[in-house]
C-alpha cells in the first residue's frame, strides 16, 4: 500500500491543474482533444499523486508500476501529469502536437514513460494483460497495471476478449479506470452514465467493480484502495464524469469532442487560473531486474537434406523448443490452436513460459506486444489467415516500436481441403505493410529452424510463414540464411527466364525447371526466403543475365513475392519483363495437389507457362 498522499484540498487543486494544462496545451496546437482530458482529472491526480509507484527518473525499474491511457486522445492528460510530476517542463508541454515534439497527438514510447502507442480505441486493456500476465506468472513482481480507458472503447471486442481472460487468470495486479463521460465522438455512448449497465457485464466475467462519483477525489482514492486489496480478481473502477468538467461552455455538451476551447483564456480563469502544482511520485519497492541471458547452448534440430519430408510448421515448432531451452527470455503464444501451429512443442518442454489465449487474436497479439515490454522475446502463432483480426494490434504494434515475433501458420492453397475461410492468402501482403517488418517465408526445415532463432535478435515486427504439408528437405542443415538473403538453387549461363518463388513454391519451382529442361529449356530457381527485406542484388543480377522474372507464389497477387520482386525495380533500373504466378481465383476445398494445380502454380503449370513464353518468343 503506497504511504499517505496528498490531502483533498491539494488533490483537487491537482485535478484542476491537469485541466487548465491540457486546455494550454491543446489552445497553443490549435488542435486535440481537451474535453476528453478533462473528464478524468479527478481519476489521473488521484492516481499520480497517492498511488503509482514510479521512478521517472528510471523509467525501466523493474518495480514501476505500468499506467497505460487506452483512450490515447486524451493525451493532454498525460502530459499534463508528467508536467506535474517534473518529468516533462511547462515548455515541453507547449509543443504538443508540433514538428518533432515527444508530446504528439496520441502517446508513443517516444516518451520513456509511455509502454506502448495508444490511439486506437480497445488496446490498452489488452496489452495491459500481457504485462500483468508477465508481473504475475513470470516475474513475481508486485508491480500493478493500471489502464484508463474511456467509455466509448467498452463497445471494442477486444475490451471483452482482455476482460474475460484477466478475470480466468487472476489478474489482482490489474486494474481498469473506466472515465463514464458518456459521451463519445459523435454524441451519446450506448450505456450512457449507466455505470450498473457496465458494472453487470464486467461482474458476469468474475471482476471487482467499484462504481464512483469520478470527480470526488475522496472516493476515486477509496476506490484504489479497493482495488489494490482485491484479491484473486481484477478490479474495474467505473467512474461517472463529465466530459468538460469544469467549464460551463463545454461541459456535458455535444460537438465539443476533438476540439480546443474556444476561448481558453475564459475557461482557464474559470479553473482558478494556471498553477504549478508539482507532485513527488512514490517510488517502487526494491526488485531485481530481468535478465534476458542465454540459460544454455542452442542446438536446434537438423533435417538430413534428400532424406525425409518435414513440413515447416513441424521444424518451427521443434526449433522454437530448442531456443526456449538456450534463452530463458523467449516466452511461447498461442490462439488455441497449438496443436495445429506445433507451438504445443513449446509448451510441452517449457510450460512456465508457454501462455494459451485461446481463439481471440487480438489479445493474443496485444499479449505479445505487452510481455516484450517487461523484457521478454515473444512468439506469438496462429493460422496466417487469422492473423488478419489482429491486423490493427499489428500496426499499432510497429507505431509502439515492439519487438515481436509472428508466426503464421497453414498458408496457401496448400492446405487443401480446409477450403478458403482457412487458408492465409493475404499474410504477405499485410505483414510487408507494417512499418519496419520483417517477412520470411521458408521453404524447408533446416531453412525453417534458422530462421526461428535469427528472428530472436531481430528489432520490430518479424513475420515467419509456415505451411501444413511435408516437403522435401532442400538444403543441409549447416547452410546459412542470412536476414534479406535468397537461395540460388538452380543456374546456368544458358537461363532464359528466372523462376522466383517462397515457401511451398519453391519445391514446384524446381520440379518445373527439371521438367523444361527436358525439353532442352534452362531456367534459374532463386529461393526467395525472405520477402522483405528482398535480396535485391540477387534479383538484379537474374535480370540482367536472364531478361524475364517469373515469380511463383501461394498468395493472392497483390501485395505478396510478385509485389516485392517488382519494387526491386523501382529505383529507375532498367525492368525485366515480368509474369506473375498466383491465386487469383477462389479456391475451395480440393487436395493440396489439386489446390496448386488449380491455381496455376504446381510444377506441371509452371512448366507450361515456361513452355509457352519460349513457345511466343517472350523470352529469348
Amino acid at each position: 500500500m503506497p504511504k499517505q498522499g496528498l490531502p483533498t484540498a491539494e488533490l483537487i487543486d491537482l485535478a484542476q491543474q491537469l485541466r487548465v494544462d491540457s486546455i494550454r496545451a491543446t489552445d497553443t496546437a490549435g488542435s486535440g482533444h481537451a474535453t476528453s482530458s478533462m473528464s478524468a482529472a479527478e481519476l489521473a491526480a488521484v492516481l499520480l499523486a497517492n498511488h503509482l509507484r514510479y521512478d521517472f527518473d528510471r523509467p525501466d525499474h523493474p518495480g514501476n508500476d505500468h499506467l497505460i491511457l487506452s483512450k490515447g486522445h486524451a493525451s493532454p492528460l498525460l502530459y499534463s501529469l508528467y508536467r506535474a510530476a517534473g518529468a516533462v517542463t511547462d515548455e515541453e508541454l507547449l509543443t504538443f502536437r508540433t514538428r518533432g515534439s515527444r508530446l504528439e497527438g496520441h502517446p508513443t514510447p517516444r516518451l520513456p514513460w509511455v509502454d506502448v502507442a495508444t490511439g486506437s480505441l480497445g488496446q490498452g486493456l489488452p496489452v495491459g494483460v500481457g504485462i500483468a500476465m508477465s508481473g504475475k506468472r513470470l516475474e513475481r513482481i508486485p508491480y500493478r497495471v493500471w489502464v484508463i480507458s474511456g467509455d466509448s472503447e467498452m463497445a471494442e471486442g477486444s475490451v471483452w476478449e482482455a476482460i474475460e481472460h484477466a478475470a480466468a487468470e487472476g489478474l489482482d495486479n490489474l486494474t481498469l479506470v473506466v472515465d463514464v463521460n458518456r459521451l463519445g465522438q459523435r454524441g451519446p455512448t450506448r450505456h450512457g452514465h449507466d455505470l450498473d449497465a457496465y458494472a453487470r457485464r464486467l461482474q458476469a466475467f468474475g471482476w471487482h467493480t467499484v462504481e464512483i462519483d469520478g470527480h470526488d477525489v475522496d472516493a476515486v482514492d477509496r476506490a484504489y484502495r479497493e482495488a489494490a486489496s482485491t484479491t484473486g480478481r481484477p478490479t474495474a473502477v467505473l467512474a461517472k464524469t463529465v466530459k468538460g468538467k469544469g467549464v460551463d461552455a463545454v461541459a456535458d455538451q455535444e460537438g465539443k469532442h476533438g476540439k480546443p476551447l474556444e476561448d481558453a483564456t475564459e475557461a482557464i480563469a474559470e479553473l482558478g487560473g494556471v498553477r504549478a502544482v508539482h507532485v513527488d511520485v512514490h517510488k517502487p519497492s526494491a526488485a531485481r531486474t530481468l535478465h534476458a541471458v542465454p540459460s544454455g547452448h542452442l542446438t536446434l534440430p537438423r533435417f538430413e537434406k534428400g532424406g525425409e519430408q518435414v513440413a515447416t510448421r513441424d521444424a518451427f515448432g521443434r526449433a522454437l523448443a530448442a531456443l526456449g531451452a538456450a534463452r530463458g527470455d523467449v516466452v511461447a503464444l498461442d490462439g488455441e490452436v497449438g496443436d495445429s501451429t506445433r507451438t504445443e512443442y513449446f509448451g510441452k518442454e517449457h510450460p512456465d513460459r508457454y501462455f494459451e489465449y485461446y481463439i481471440a487474436e487480438q489479445l493474443l497479439v496485444a499479449a505479445g506486444v505487452g510481455m516484450q515490454v517487461r523484457g521478454h522475446v515473444p512468439y506469438v502463432s496462429t493460422f496466417a489467415a487469422f492473423l488478419t483480426r489482429a491486423h490493427d494490434f499489428l500496426r499499432m504494434a510497429a507505431v509502439s516500436r515492439a519487438d515481436l515475433n509472428v508466426i503464421g501458420s497453414h498458408a496457401g492453397v496448400a492446405i487443401g481441403e480446409d477450403g478458403p475461410s482457412q487458408m492465409g492468402l493475404e499474410d504477405l501482403a499485410m505483414m510487408r505493410a507494417v512499418h519496419g517488418s520483417t517477412v520470411l517465408c521458408p521453404s524447408d526445415a533446416n531453412q525453417t529452424a534458422k530462421l526461428v532463432a535469427a528472428m530472436a535478435d531481430l528489432r520490430g515486427i518479424r513475420y515467419l510463414r509456415t505451411g501444413r504439408g511435408a516437403t522435401d528437405v532442400l538444403y543441409g542443415p549447416d547452410e546459412e540464411f542470412p536476414i534479406g538473403g535468397s537461395k540460388v538453387l538452380r543456374r546456368s549461363d544458358a537461363d532464359r527466364l528466372t523462376l522466383v518463388a517462397a515457401g511451398t513454391t519453391v519445391p514446384e519451382a524446381l520440379a518445373a525447371a527439371d521438367l523444361v529442361a527436358a525439353d532442352g529449356i534452362d531456367v534459374r530457381v532463386v529461393d526467395l526466403y525472405s520477402v522483405k527485406p528482398v535480396d535485391a542484388p540477387t534479383l538484379w543480377t537474374a535480370a540482367e543475365e536472364t531478361g524475364c522474372l517469373v515469380t511463383v507464389e501461394d498468395h493472392h497477387p497483390e501485395g505478396g513475392i510478385g509485389d516485392a520482386v517488382a519494387e526491386a525495380f523501382a529505383d529507375g533500373r532498367p525492368t525485366p519483363r515480368m509474369v506473375r504466378l498466383s491465386v487469383s481465383s477462389m479456391p475451395g476445398s480440393a487436395s493440396p495437389e489439386e489446390q496448386l494445380y488449380g491455381a496455376g502454380i504446381d510444377a506441371r503449370s509452371v512448366a507450361a507457362a515456361v513452355r509457352l513464353m519460349v513457345e511466343k518468343g517472350v523470352v529469348r
